[in-house]
C-alpha cells in the first residue's frame, strides 16, 4: 500500500509478545490522556494515553490473525487486543468511523504528536500521580517516592 503523500514518516509499534505489529503514517492526527473508567479498566492503569490516526493511515504489518476484539454494544465501541499476550492494541468508536486510537506506549518512537488533551478529567482518580515532587528511596536504586505531608504542630500561647 502506498503511503499518503502528506505523511512525513512512519511510526511503528507492537504488542508485548511481538506477535502483532502495526504502523501509522506520521504525524498522527492527535494524542490525549483518557481518564475514563472504561480506558482505566481496559489498560489496568490510572489512565491510558492514546494516539489517534486516520484509519487509512493505520496498517497491521504482522499478526492480524492474533487480534481479538471486544465489542461493547452499549457504548458502540470496539477494543482490539493481542490474543496471545493481552496487550490492548486499539480503540474504535462508531461515532468516529474514520479514526483508530492506539495506546501511545506501544510505539517504539515518535508519532508526531504530543498528548496535550485530557478526556474525562473529572474521572481522575485521587490515587493517580499528578506530578508531586518525588525523592529517591534510600537503599532502593531506581525507586522514588512521595513523602507524606508533614502535619503542622499547633502552637499554643499558654501551657494549656
Amino acid at each position: 500500500m502506498a503511503k499518503a503523500a502528506s505523511a512525513a514518516g512512519v511510526a511503528t509499534g507492537q504488542c508485548l509478545c511481538g506477535k502483532v505489529a502495526f504502523e501509522i503514517d506520521t504525524p498522527a492526527r492527535w494524542a490525549w490522556h483518557d481518564h475514563s473508567a472504561a480506558s482505566r479498566r481496559a489498560h489496568g492503569a490510572a489512565y491510558a494515553t492514546y494516539v489517534g490516526s486516520w484509519r487509512k493511515r493505520f496498517r497491521v504489518t504482522r499478526g492480524k490473525a492474533a487480534i481479538a476484539r471486544f465489542e461493547d454494544q452499549a457504548t458502540r465501541t470496539v477494543r482490539g487486543f493481542c490474543a496471545n499476550c493481552g496487550t490492548p492494541l486499539f480503540y474504535e468508536r462508531a461515532r468516529s468511523p474514520h479514526m483508530v486510537n492506539i495506546p501511545r506506549a506501544l510505539f517504539s518512537g515518535r508519532t508526531g504528536r504530543q498528548p496535550l488533551y485530557h478526556i474525562a478529567i473529572e474521572q481522575l482518580q485521587e490515587w493517580a500521580y499528578t506530578g508531586e515532587p518525588l525523592v529517591p528511596l534510600k537503599g532502593f536504586p531506581g525507586v522514588v517516592w512521595q513523602r507524606s505531608k508533614k502535619k503542622k504542630r499547633i502552637e499554643h500561647e499558654g501551657m494549656f
